[in-house]
């Protein structure tokens, strides 16, 4: 069974992260004044923005790998695998 990767919480992360940034933005009001502070406002607007586009990405880029892996198994399993074996003649080698 494959899990689908939870781009949610990535999302609510930076979300977090952003409201972090627009609390810091209120308490500087009195120290930079009005025009300063609406350029941070249209900064976090545009970050904001951005944020849902890549969440909407994520979600279907997650999607399309979940799919794939559902859809080609074996494959998939000798994709990793073969990664999983140069890595370890990789990481063999220098110890």
């Amino acid at each position: 069974m494959v899990d689908k990767i939870d781009t949610g919480r990535l999302a609510d992360d930076l979300r977090a992260l952003v409201a972090d940034a627009e609390a810091l933005l209120k308490a500087s009001l009195n120290i930079d004044g009005a025009a300063l502070n609406e350029r941070a406002q249209a900064g976090v607007r545009e970050l904001r923005a951005r944020l849902n586009s890549l969440q909407d990405q994520l979600g279907e880029r997650a999607g399309e790998v979940d799919d794939y892996v559902r859809e080609n198994p074996w494959q998939t399993l000798a994709v990793v695998g073969g990664v999983a074996l140069l890595l370890g003649l990789i990481l063999g080698r220098r110890q």
